[in-house]
């Protein structure tokens, strides 16, 4: 039961040795957190993020859909202006095992177009070799060292908690999801997690 949680919340080994030259963990000796959201920004959701973290003080990466970053470009300059980070998500959240490799590079570039940033997380946490190898030469490539699995219904904001305090660590990439899907549980998640790593001496740091 241990082991399979641990793959439900972390990259087993094989996995992260398929994806070597991603990043799932920053290297540090020091206690920070770097807290992302995938999927959005969208203005159901992303304002009560960025309300909470004003709240506590603490600055994250936002890995935005460049489709949303067109359709609300006032909530991405907001965001922005608080001093978070941006990475690329694509343009239309796209699976990267079944989308042409040109096809998905292409995908890429026109969010860019928009976000104008250096990081790349895949939608999924999933692409193909063809799709990493290029995508290197231009972005560091984000997975996570604990995925909150926020917009699972199946699994209780309780169990979420349990999960961040068994797995955080230094360095420690946490994604959860700005998105209206994933709300319910984000939402009452992460206030709790935010007082938990701020209470264990933590820092929480953009990429």
């Amino acid at each position: 039961m241990l082991h399979y949680l641990r793959i439900l919340y972390q990259f087993p080994n094989w996995i992260r040795h398929f994806y070597r030259g991603a990043t799932f963990r920053r290297q540090t000796d020091e206690k920070v957190i770097y807290l992302t959201f995938d999927d959005g920004c969208v203005p159901e959701v992303t304002p009560k993020v960025l309300e909470i973290l004003d709240r506590y003080g603490v600055k994250a990466t936002f890995f935005i859909v460049g489709d949303n970053a067109r359709k609300y470009p006032d909530l991405l300059a907001d965001l922005r202006s608080r001093g978070h980070q941006v990475g690329n998500h694509t343009f239309n959240h796209i699976k990267g095992w079944a989308t042409p490799t040109d096809e998905y590079l292409d995908n890429v570039e026109k969010a860019n177009e928009l976000l104008k940033t250096h990081l790349f997380r895949p939608p999924y946490g999933r692409m193909k070799y063809s799709q990493k190898k290029a995508l290197r030469e231009k972005y560091e490539i984000i997975l996570w060292d604990v995925l909150t699995h926020d917009y699972n219904k199946n699994i209780k904001p309780d169990t979420i908690m349990k999960a961040i305090r068994k797995y955080s660590r230094r360095g420690s990439i946490v994604t959860f999801h700005d998105s209206i899907k994933s709300a319910p549980n984000m939402l009452v998640v992460l206030p709790q997690a935010i007082e938990f790593w701020l209470a264990e001496g933590y820092k929480l740091e953009t990429l």
